[in-house]
């Protein structure tokens, strides 16, 4: 394999599998109560929105058309 003369810019990556440091990242900090408040009440709002279009939106997804107006307009041909 061809190997350069200078140094190729970030080389360390390559090598960074074989290094291995004895310094570990500090603990996660807990989340404040309003933190928790905010991410449930975010939580609850995208959830409320989902079940939201689900229920306005089923009515349009029926196959069956709604019962009044089929008839009404059978009739009004019988009539005439």
């Amino acid at each position: 394999m061809f190997r350069r003369g200078e140094p190729v810019p970030f080389a360390f990556v390559a090598e960074a599998d074989s290094f291995r440091s004895n310094v570990e990242p500090p603990p996660r900090q807990r989340a404040s109560r309003s933190q928790i408040a905010g991410r449930i009440f975010a939580t609850v709002t995208v959830v409320a929105g989902l079940v939201g279009a689900v229920v306005l939106g089923t009515p349009a997804l029926n196959a069956q058309h709604s019962p009044g107006s089929a008839p009404q307009q059978a009739d009004v041909a019988h009539h005439h």
